[in-house]
């Protein structure tokens, strides 16, 4: 799923449609720039009482993106967490959850 992730951050930084997303995903990709500087975190087993938003969408896995895009500021908007299903093709993407920078201070 590591690996996986990271094709996903690859592609979507580099303005690639990515064939990793699910036909019927409800995913914001957004820019490609907020995706730049994101790598993978570490991938968990989906668990709904956290990802209340995303339990109805079936997803098995989630990992969450370590990094900031380039030029984050506070207030910023960047992808936090992505979530899978598993498919008999392999991994798609069905959401990303996305993170607002807060300042710390």
């Amino acid at each position: 799923m590591i690996q996986t992730t990271e094709k996903l951050v690859s592609d979507i930084a580099s303005g690639e449609t990515s064939d990793l997303v699910c036909m019927d995903s409800v995913a914001h990709l957004d820019e490609p720039s907020d995706w730049s500087g994101l790598s993978a975190g570490e991938p968990e087993e989906f668990v709904a009482r956290y990802w209340a938003d995303q339990a109805a969408l079936n997803p098995q896995w989630s990992i969450n993106l370590e990094g900031l895009p380039e030029g984050a500021t506070p207030g910023s908007h960047y992808p936090g967490d992505v979530f899978y299903r598993e498919t008999d093709d392999g991994l798609c993407v069905i959401d990303v959850a996305w993170t607002t920078l807060v300042a710390v201070g």
